[in-house]
C-alpha cells in the first residue's frame, strides 16, 4: 500500500494540514487539539499506511531522536558488545544509534564527526583516537552533546566514561607475582592512548609494589598496522630470549593472538608461561586452557554513557562528569592459580 502525505490526511478528513502535523508529532494537547480529533487523525493514518519524513520531522522538532556512536572497530568484541549495550538502552530511551568506525585514523574520525553532524544526530558517543582536539573542542564550544568512552582528553573538560586501567593491570601482575613468578612480560599496543599508556604505568607500579626490579626489556610494543608479525616476534624474544615465566597481554585481542602463538610453538600454558589478559572476549572460557582477564562493566559503561549523553540532550546539563568504572579479575586456568 503506498503510503500518504499529512495533506492527504487533511484532506480526507477536512482539517487544516497544520492540526495534523500537530497530532502527528505529539503537539495535540499543547496545541489544545481535541481528543475526538486527534483519535480520528491518528486511526486514518495507521488505517492508510501514514509513514512519517523523518528529515521534515526533525527539521520541525529541532530534534532527530538519533544518536552517533562512533568506534575504532566495531567488529572488535569489545566494541561490539558496547554498541549493542548502548543500542539497547538508547532504544528503550526512544532513540535510535548510527554506528561508524574509524579504524584509528584521526582523519577518519574527523570526516564521519561531520558527516553526523550533517546527518542531524541529537548528540554522540566517541571512543577516539584521542589525536582530534580541534573536532572535540568545537562540539565543546557550540555546546554540542557529546560523551567520550574508554579514551580521553586531560586538557577538555567533557562527559568521559573510562576504566581504572592502571589499577587493573596492577591486579593482573601482582595475581602472577603472587603465584611465585618474578620475570613478567608485557605486550602492548603502539598507540599513543592515555590508557594504554596508564596501563603500562599500571605493570611499572606492580613490580614497584612487589619490590621487584622493572627491566624494560620485558615490555614489548606491538604495531597496530602489523599485530600478527610484531606479536610473533615480541613472544619470541620474551619467552626464548628473557625467560619469562608469565605475560600480561594489554589488550583482549593481543592475548587471543599471543595464546595462539605459544600453543603453536609448543609452550605450556601455564606451566611454563602463566597468560592474564587486560580486557575479555566472550571466547575465554572455551579456550585452552580458559584465559584469566582483567574483566570491564560493559553494561555499566554503555548505560553510564547513555545516560549522560540524554542529560546533555533533554535536560540541556552544562556540568561535566569523569566516571572511572572499576575492573575485576576472573581468574582461569592460564594464570597458573587454579
Amino acid at each position: 500500500m503506498k503510503s500518504i502525505s499529512l495533506k492527504d490526511i487533511a484532506i480526507a478528513l477536512n482539517l487544516s494540514k497544520t492540526t495534523v502535523s500537530y497530532v502527528m508529532n505529539d503537539r495535540g494537547d499543547e496545541k489544545r487539539v481535541s481528543k475526538e480529533t486527534q483519535d480520528r487523525i491518528k486511526q486514518y493514518a495507521q488505517a492508510h499506511n501514514y509513514k512519517p519524513n523523518q528529515l521534515a520531522r526533525s527539521l520541525s522538532l529541532g530534534k532527530s531522536n538519533m544518536i552517533g556512536l562512533i568506534v575504532p572497530n566495531i567488529s572488535d568484541s569489545f566494541f561490539a558488545q558496547i554498541a549493542r549495550r548502548i543500542e539497547k538502552k538508547a532504544e528503550k530511551m526512544g532513540y535510535n544509534v548510527v554506528f561508524s568506525s574509524t579504524g584509528e585514523s584521526p582523519e577518519r574520525e574527523s570526516k564521519i564527526i561531520q558527516s553526523m553532524l550533517d546527518r542531524q544526530v541529537d548528540g554522540l558517543i566517541i571512543v577516539s583516537s584521542e589525536k582530534n582536539h580541534d573536532d572535540i573542542l568545537k562540539l565543546k564550544k557550540r555546546n554540542f552533546p557529546f560523551v567520550i568512552v574508554g579514551r580521553t582528553y586531560t586538557d577538555i573538560e567533557t562527559n568521559v566514561v573510562a576504566l581504572e586501567d592502571k589499577d587493573g593491570v596492577i591486579s593482573a601482575v601482582e595475581l602472577l607475582m603472587d603465584n611465585g613468578k618474578t620475570r613478567i612480560g608485557y605486550i602492548s599496543i603502539s598507540l599513543e592512548l592515555h590508557s594504554i599508556k596508564d596501563r603500562l604505568k599500571g605493570y611499572k607500579q606492580a613490580h614497584e609494589n612487589k619490590s621487584i626490579d622493572y627491566n624494560p626489556n620485558l615490555v614489548k610494543h606491538v604495531t597496530y598496522d602489523n599485530i600478527e608479525a610484531s606479536l610473533k616476534v615480541a613472544i619470541y624474544e620474551l619467552v626464548h630470549k628473557e625467560k619469562v615465566e608469565g605475560i600480561v597481554f594489554a589488550t583482549h585481542y593481543l592475548a587471543e593472538e599471543g595464546l595462539r602463538l605459544l600453543k603453536q610453538n609448543n609452550i605450556n600454558v601455564p606451566k611454563e608461561v602463566a597468560v592474564v589478559s587486560f580486557g575479555k572476549d566472550r571466547g575465554f572460557d572455551l579456550f585452552d586452557p580458559p584465559l584469566t582477564s582483567v574483566d570491564f562493566p560493559i553494561i555499566e559503561m554503555g548505560d553510564t554513557a547513555v545516560d549522560l549523553l540524554l542529560d546533555a540532550i533533554e535536560n540541556h546539563v552544562v556540568e561535566t562528569k569523569n566516571i572511572i568504572m572499576k575492573t575485576k579479575l576472573d581468574i582461569k586456568q592460564s594464570c597458573g592459580s587454579i
